[in-house]
This record gives structure tokens, sequence and C-alpha cells, in this order.
């Protein structure tokens, strides 16, 4: 009878699963599944009754060297600004883990306070301010560091600016959620035993940190390669990531099996991406 009472029976068990299950299953799996149907129809032209599969389309993306390369530029600017955002991030989150001030909540919330505003408005403004008669051109040219003012905008380096911009709060969450669970006592025992702070941080911080590095880098590396509106305005039409594509060629040339595959193979990277993570992860947790 103790038993019964204490855990819940299979079939409450199931009840309490089942609206997650179906919604995923709504919102996840079913579409997937469509999703990797449509990549596998026929080419436009193709008799329905002669072909009813077909991977024209995945020999088109992995066929063409020019979709190779807007894969390597993906991944490039995912791990550019991992590279940028995470380093930038690790700071502010140990400050507002450590601070016993009585501003920390305010703080905490000024950190993630940009997710409030629309991306889009927030790319808008980053194409403001790397504008020619922008506030960084007018100040460099206000210095005398330059005579006129250069391109900043439209380009590989705006995008990743905005996006470590719009992606640090993120990134600033997942460090500080970590940090959070840490007890201070390794830090003051190799204090009390004649560290210095920056031995203290490298030796201790930041390997006790690791896991919520990781986590971070793996979020703002996947919603920087599945970013469309940012490379779309910063870019300026020049930056071609798999995003891109797949919205030109959903609303552009209607080529959706052509999205389809594309779609899939943005997916791939995403499971590839995440197995690396938790083999690095794993391998992290085990030496700590």
């Amino acid at each position: 009878m103790s038993t019964r009472l204490t855990a819940p029976s299979r079939v409450m068990q199931g009840a309490l699963l089942m609206p997650g299950v179906v919604a995923l299953v709504l919102t996840f799996v079913l579409p997937l599944v469509w999703l990797g149907r449509m990549s596998l129809m026929p080419p436009a032209g193709t008799a329905p009754q002669t072909v009813a599969l077909s991977l024209h389309a995945y020999g088109r993306v992995l066929g063409d060297g020019f979709y190779w390369w807007i894969i390597w530029r993906t991944l490039c600017i995912g791990v550019a600004t991992v590279c940028v955002a995470v380093p930038m991030a690790f700071p502010i989150a140990l400050f507002l883990a450590r601070s016993q001030s009585r501003w920390r909540g305010l703080l905490i919330v000024l950190a993630i306070a940009p997710l409030m505003t629309s991306t889009v408005i927030r790319t808008y403004g980053w194409m403001v301010i790397l504008s020619r008669h922008g506030i960084v051109n007018s100040l460099l040219v206000g210095s005398g560091l330059f005579t006129h003012p250069i391109r900043l905008d439209n380009g590989i380096f705006a995008t990743v600016l905005a996006l470590v911009e719009i992606l640090m709060p993120y990134a600033i969450i997942s460090i500080l959620s970590n940090l959070g669970r840490l007890s201070t006592d390794l830090e003051q025992a190799g204090a009390i035993l004649g560290a210095r702070p920056v031995q203290v941080f490298i030796r201790i911080v930041v390997p006790l940190a690791l896991p919520g590095l990781l986590t971070a880098s793996l979020l703002v590396f996947v919603l920087t390669i599945s970013s469309l509106v940012t490379p779309q305005l910063m870019g300026g039409g020049r930056v071609f990531v798999l995003a891109t594509e797949i919205f030109n060629a959903t609303t552009v040339t209607l080529d959706w099996p052509f999205a389809g595959a594309l779609s899939i193979v943005l997916l791939v990277l995403f499971g590839v991406v995440i197995s690396l993570y938790q083999r690095v992860l794993q391998r992290v947790e085990g030496g700590l």
C-alpha cells in the first residue's frame, strides 16, 4: 500500500507524459517526416507515375561545390560567433554569479534585457551603427584614423558582430545557470594554499565552468547556423548561408524539394554538432 502511495502508477505516468508526447509528435516528428518526404520529390516536369521518390535535390546540394562552400561558410560563421560571444559572456556571467550586491537581480535583468527586443530591430540598429554615416565611421573619421568612411556593413564582419550581440544573452544565461550550482569552497581552498587569483581562475574556476561553457557554445552555434534575419540584413545579399539559401528556395525559386534537401543537410549538421558536444561533455565531466 505504501508503494502505491509514494510512486505513481504506470497509467498515471503515461497520462502525464501523453500531452508532451503528442505535442512533440505534432510539432516536430510529423513536420520532419513531411520535410524529408518533400526533399525526395522528383524534379519538376517528371511524371509522377514513373518516379515516386528521387534523390535529385540531394544530388544538386552535394554535387555542387557552391553549396559545399555555403556549408563551410555557415560553419565558419558559427565558430567565429562562438569564439567571440562565449569568452565575452563568461566574465559577465562570473561577475553576476559571484556578486553580493543588492543590485544583482537588476544586473541580471539588464544582461538578458536585449532578449525582450526583436532580432529584426536589433539588426537594423547595427545596420545604422555600421553604415558609412553611422556612429563608428563618424568616430573613426573624427579621430583622424581614416580620412573617409570605410565599409563596415554588408559583409561577414558585420554579420558576426551583430550575431555576437544578439546571442550573448543566451550564452550568459547558460553559463550563469552552471556557475550558480558551483561552490566557492575550492576557490577559497586554493587561495588559502597560496594560489594567486589568476591561478585560481585558470586551474579551478575555468575547469569547473567548462560544462556551462560547452552548453553556451552549443546554444550559440546552433542559433547562429540557423539564423536567417541577421545574415540576410547585415550581409546585404553578399553573405550566403544555409538559412538564406533555404529561404530563397522557398520564396524566390519555389523549389521546395531543394529547400527540403538543404533543410535536411542543416539538420544533419545539428546532429553532428550535438553528438560531438555530448562526447566532449562526458569527457569533461568525467575528468572533474
